[in-house]
């Protein structure tokens, strides 16, 4: 036995820490702008987590959209079929390119609804000028996560995760110049950690895609893309398993958007202190989602092979794994809960605040862990339609509504919109273990019979 759960972990843990470290390295721009925010004060800070309500809801959507290349690709790669990888990348590039002028012009078009939502004025006013300005880098990073699906499909994730370190060190750089004014460079302020934003992704996706393009592992797989080779065919393949995904992060990261705007309903305090709590669960999150890309990968070579008792023992040691790691996690918030504030605002009230955040932080942590792996299980099982609802049903019909009830009618205020997340969290874990041991149960039985 022990021996078997060694050969799972050095195989999951092969695939995953390159995903984990560059999911990391995203996650931690975040980290860096919110903290340099802080500094200026909680208002900068609540404006940052107003405009990014709307920006990582949509931004999360289109990397949904971006990984219906990985799966594909991979198959591809397996058949060893070099011709139809390159076509799969050029539908990939036109899919990946279009969403992000789509999503681009979306955030544009609803950015003024940020007056109507009844959020405190000081707020708003710094929000959608930031907004505005990380709305670009919208179009850099779906470039290069057309490339970053890609070469990940090909099992190749170390060098996106060395890019994005690199280029997100350039980010934090680019912050501590333009927000504070530092070296001679124009103090912007909350603006400035927008401008790093975008000029850090314009270079980021340049990087990868001068590697890709100019390196010898992947020159066979390079075509010029016509557009009379593209085909609706492949396109709607695609797009079948990207929507559903995509709307599976909306729906998550949809209810922490809409707990931002609930929390501004509240004061700037409570949504200053929202952005502290939910920048730091974003790590563990980020970094479980590596794990969950191992779980697709490695439920979906199982699937392939028809072996089904070593799929559900794969897709169980994940599930294992990630309760160990976020219970790390959960140990760290739960301990340092009125520590980890302090990183990024000096507000004994906002810090109050934000440590009682923590504390619920802490206890969602397995389920949230949980919940994202069981998704990367059920999509290498290629079930993505029930999971998308199950995420539908526990954050929007149970959570939300539960944590507004909890706030606003029971006055418990920022704790009870938290409980509510936490509610849906849970649910969403409990209902997705359960469907993926029934799912993989049934197939057991299906490829398991005797032969007569």
């Amino acid at each position: 036995m022990f021996k078997g759960f060694k050969d799972n972990f050095d195989k999951t843990f092969t695939l995953a820490y390159p995903v984990m470290l560059s999911q990391l390295g995203q996650v931690m721009v975040g980290v860096a702008d919110n903290i340099m925010v802080g500094r200026l004060g909680a208002v900068p800070l609540a404006a940052a987590s107003l405009a990014n309500s709307i920006f990582f809801v949509v931004l999360m959507f289109g990397i949904g959209i971006s990984m219906a290349v990985t799966p594909m690709v991979a198959a591809a790669d397996g058949e060893g079929k070099t011709g139809k990888i390159g076509r799969l990348l050029n539908h990939g590039f036109v899919i990946n390119t279009v969403s992000s002028f789509l999503l681009f012009l979306f955030i544009l078009a609803v950015s003024p609804v940020l007056k109507l939502i009844n959020q405190p004025q000081e707020v708003v006013v710094l929000a959608i000028p930031y907004l505005l300005i990380i709305t670009f880098s919208l179009l850099p990073f779906m470039f290069f996560q057309t490339y970053k699906q890609f070469i990940e499909g090909l099992s190749q994730t170390k060098q996106a995760m060395f890019i994005t370190v690199i280029f997100n060190l350039l980010n934090i750089g680019l912050n501590w110049l333009l927000i504070y004014g530092n070296w001679g460079f124009p103090e912007l302020g909350l603006n400035g950690a927008g401008w790093a934003t975008l000029i850090s992704r314009v270079f980021m996706a340049w990087a990868l895609y001068i590697y890709v393009t100019k390196s010898n592992r992947y020159k066979n797989y390079i075509r010029g893309l016509r557009l009379k080779q593209i085909r609706l065919t492949i396109i709607k393949k695609m797009l079948g398993i990207g929507i559903p995904t995509g709307l599976q992060f909306i729906f998550e990261v949809g209810a922490f958007s809409t707990a931002a705007i609930m929390m501004g309903w509240i004061g700037v305090n409570a949504l200053a202190a929202h952005q502290i709590a939910i920048n730091l669960a974003s790590i563990s999150y980020m970094m479980a989602s590596g794990l969950s890309a191992a779980a697709m990968v490695r439920v979906g070579n199982q699937l392939g092979k028809r072996d089904i008792s070593k799929l559900r023992e794969v897709g169980f040691s994940i599930f294992g794994m990630v309760t160990v790691f976020m219970s790390v996690f959960a140990i760290l918030f739960l301990l340092l809960k009125n520590y980890m504030p302090l990183l990024y605002i000096d507000d004994p009230l906002v810090i109050k605040m934000a440590a009682s955040l923590l504390i619920i932080a802490g206890i969602f942590q397995i389920s949230d862990g949980l919940q994202v792996v069981a998704l990367g299980a059920l999509r290498g099982l290629s079930d993505v339609k029930i999971p998308t609802l199950v995420t539908l049903l526990a954050y929007w019909v149970v959570g939300l509504p539960l944590g507004y009830f909890l706030a606003f009618k029971l006055h418990w205020n920022e704790l009870g919109i938290w409980i509510g997340l936490l509610i849906g969290l849970t649910l969403t874990a409990i209902m997705l273990l359960y469907r993926f041991n029934s799912l993989s149960s049934k197939l057991r039985r299906q490829f398991d019979k005797p032969k007569v």
